[in-house]
């Protein structure tokens, strides 16, 4: 296996790198960027937002989407250069992540010619922000238990029910969502995906704040919504295997490297003192840090497996669920371990002499368990490699 990169994709690495650090604003540089998927207030996510037309404008949204889509036909090998240097920049998630990564690739994928005419390039340059209508408050592992209905009116449906955990909702301009236009029908049929104008009358989105304090995700309540038929993705009833589309584009981009965390570990573990010298010094906080640097390099590597499925033009494997589950579940050992080391200033959410980004801290020990749940729980993970990898019974 081949891990270097031709003189081409250096080249291309070389004019990323150089583009970032002549235009990416200072201020909007960010520590951890999963950790803050959504901004804290509006006039954050506005200078996000024009931070992503920035881009798209250079071309450097989306780049390994087709050029009749918006992008630039970028090869995969590009698009992973261009996302490794974005996080060594520390950038922020842009806004329209959902858009970019879940919603737009199904679109392109499942949508009309209408669809993608309409949506796909207001996508890419953040003029429409859309959030993810899935879970629902008992629906949240068991997906196809939604009981979100839509009713057939002819020309439109009338959208009734709640959705929650519902990441970006108080900024976004459109839900792609799932709802029962078949009440009766088998749990996995019946299921339609629609698309949804935030604005349209009977829509309303109540914030729920997080424990850190975040107003990440809402509730989403619909009430008599009218859904134009064009807003149908795929076939009416079918909309399962256009939902499992949407899913295997969310965790295929789950699980990413932990390197910045392990690095920021170190970097912390330096700083902070035990017992009057350096946690660095002291042998189980090494020893700790370097089994959870071998756990990030294992990620990595079968990241680059499913990578070369991708290169061969070969479908998905279970490298997602893999990632999803062991990205998520390391990713909370790195908090759970930073808490340990701190002690008592892993709860300080200010900062202090000794702890000068003790929020950072704070935060990634607070946020850490979400990504076990979100996107699928470890608990699902485990049944589909389980069921569908090593063909254990139910």
């Amino acid at each position: 296996m081949d891990f270097s990169y031709t003189p081409e994709q250096e080249a291309f690495r070389i004019e990323v790198r150089n583009w970032l650090a002549s235009n990416l604003p200072p201020e909007l540089c960010i520590d951890d960027p999963a950790d803050e998927r959504v901004a804290p207030n509006r006039t954050i996510f506005e200078k996000r937002r024009a931070w992503q037309a920035k881009m798209y404008a250079a071309g450097w949204v989306g780049i390994a989407w087709p050029r009749e889509f918006g992008g630039r036909g970028a090869s995969v090998l590009e698009q992973v250069i261009f996302n490794e240097e974005y996080g060594r920049a520390r950038a922020p998630m842009l806004p329209g992540y959902s858009g970019i990564g879940m919603c737009g690739p199904t679109i392109a994928q499942a949508g009309s010619l209408e669809q993608r005419r309409r949506f796909l390039k207001r996508i890419l340059s953040g003029e429409d922000i859309w959030c993810q209508g899935y879970s629902e408050p008992n629906a949240g592992s068991d997906l196809a238990g939604i009981q979100t209905r839509a009713q057939d009116r002819g020309d439109y449906f009338v959208l009734n029910g709640q959705k929650i955990w519902t990441s970006a909702a108080q900024y976004a301009d459109w839900m792609f969502l799932l709802a029962r236009t078949v009440p009766a029908a088998h749990k996995h049929l019946g299921i339609s995906y629609l698309l949804l104008d935030m604005k349209t009358k009977g829509v309303e989105v109540r914030p729920l704040v997080t424990a850190s304090g975040h107003s990440h995700f809402n509730q989403v309540f619909f009430e008599d919504v009218h859904v134009p038929k064009e807003n149908l993705v795929g076939s009416k009833d079918q909309g399962w295997k256009v939902a499992m589309t949407t899913l295997s584009y969310e965790r295929g981009a789950a699980g990413g490297g932990y390197d910045s965390q392990i690095r920021g570990l170190l970097d912390l573990a330096h700083r902070y003192h035990i017992d009057g010298r350096p946690a660095w010094e002291h042998d189980w906080v090494r020893q700790r840090i370097v089994h959870l640097a071998i756990e990030s390099k294992a990620a990595k590597y079968a990241r680059l497996r499913s990578l070369t499925r991708q290169l061969k033009g070969q479908p998905p494997g279970p490298e997602g669920s893999m990632l999803k589950l062991s990205g998520s579940e390391l990713g909370m050992r790195i908090a759970f371990f930073a808490s340990e080391m701190l002690g008592v200033y892993a709860q300080v959410a200010q900062p202090m002499p000794a702890l000068e980004d003790a929020p950072r801290w704070q935060n990634r020990v607070i946020s850490s368990r979400q990504y076990t749940i979100a996107g699928g729980t470890s608990e699902i993970q485990r049944n589909i490699l389980g069921e569908r990898t090593l063909k254990m019974p139910k």
